[in-house]
């Protein structure tokens, strides 16, 4: 008689994600230096758990949220099925943590890092009752861009994705990208949807040394640039900027439709917005200025082979 596998246990994808929160939220109150993040620990129905952590007015960071979530529902939303269909409307379980960074200075750039996992009940004996994959990765907008920062950002996801870094690069300049603009949000990093590959073990390894890698790439880079002094037409730059990451994260982000799908809080959902943001009509940069400088890094590059100075 054989014996049917123990169904997959979420509990350690959840305790890792809890942990890199709280690693992620000490670092950050420390570079800020003032403000703490506020937050608390909310049930959802089915069992699950949220746990928002979000810093606002910081003398350093404008915003940053760290967000970990445990939901348990009984059918899976739409937005969370548009690459697996057959998954539509089954019992599942995902866990998540979600990180933004909006730093106050216009030359500090905003980072974001996701990692989620998704565990499906099936209800078919073939596929042991169950499918789960990993998602997720990390990306960097700059409004002032460095390539020296863009160099190391992308160093460091080579490094944590190791074999698989062309491909989650890739995936993240073709995600991160907004059409009606035609221009990427950022300068791209790694980014991965419905993973699976070499299994269980080899899938979580991968995530957990992406998540890990969040802070070496970004938090250097934050540090090098807090206190780069700025004005009123900086800061201009840098609202414009933002109006495109709105764009992007109301417009056109996965993760987005399926946190309001979900029923998930909208304080949570929307956390990853900029506190402030500007839409001039028809702005143009000054040709040879800094800030047309930036137009020449919002495309798809290997950046790996563009190492050098500042």
């Amino acid at each position: 008689m054989s014996l049917r596998p123990a169904p997959l246990d979420i509990a350690p994808v959840r305790a890792f994600l809890q942990g890199l929160q709280t690693g992620l939220v000490r670092d950050l109150e420390a570079i800020d230096g003032a403000a703490k993040f506020v937050g608390e620990e909310l049930a959802l129905p089915g069992g699950g758990m949220s746990r928002p952590r979000v810093l606002q007015g910081g003398e350093r960071l404008e915003k940053a949220a760290v967000q970990f979530t445990h939901s348990v529902g009984a059918s899976l939303p739409p937005a969370a099925t548009e690459r697996n269909p057959h998954l539509a409307g089954r019992p599942f379980q995902a866990t998540a943590v979600s990180v933004i960074v909006h730093p106050l200075t216009p030359y500090a750039p905003t980072a974001h890092m996701n990692l989620r996992f998704f565990l499906v009940d099936t209800g078919d004996a073939s596929t042991k009752g169950s499918h789960w994959h990993f998602g997720g990765g990390f990306d960097l907008t700059p409004c002032y861009p460095f390539l020296a920062d863009v160099c190391h950002w992308h160093r460091v996801a080579r490094n944590a994705a190791g074999e698989h870094y062309e491909a989650m690069k890739q995936a993240c300049d073709e995600y991160f990208y907004l059409p009606h603009r035609g221009e990427t949000r950022g300068v791209g990093g790694l980014f991965f949807d419905d993973w699976r590959e070499g299994g269980f073990e080899a899938s979580f390894a991968l995530a957990k040394a992406i998540g890990n890698a969040f802070a070496d790439a970004y938090l250097p880079i934050l540090r090098r640039r807090l206190d780069t002094p700025w004005g009123e037409r900086e800061e201009r730059w840098q609202l414009i900027r933002r109006g495109r990451y709105a764009e992007f994260n109301l417009a056109l982000d996965r993760g987005t439709r399926y946190g309001l799908q979900s029923g998930r809080r909208v304080e949570s959902v929307l956390a990853s917005l900029p506190p402030r943001a500007a839409w001039v009509h028809d702005h143009r940069p000054e040709e040879g200025s800094p800030e047309a400088a930036l137009m020449g890094f919002l495309a798809a590059r290997d950046w790996l082979g563009s190492e050098g100075p500042d």
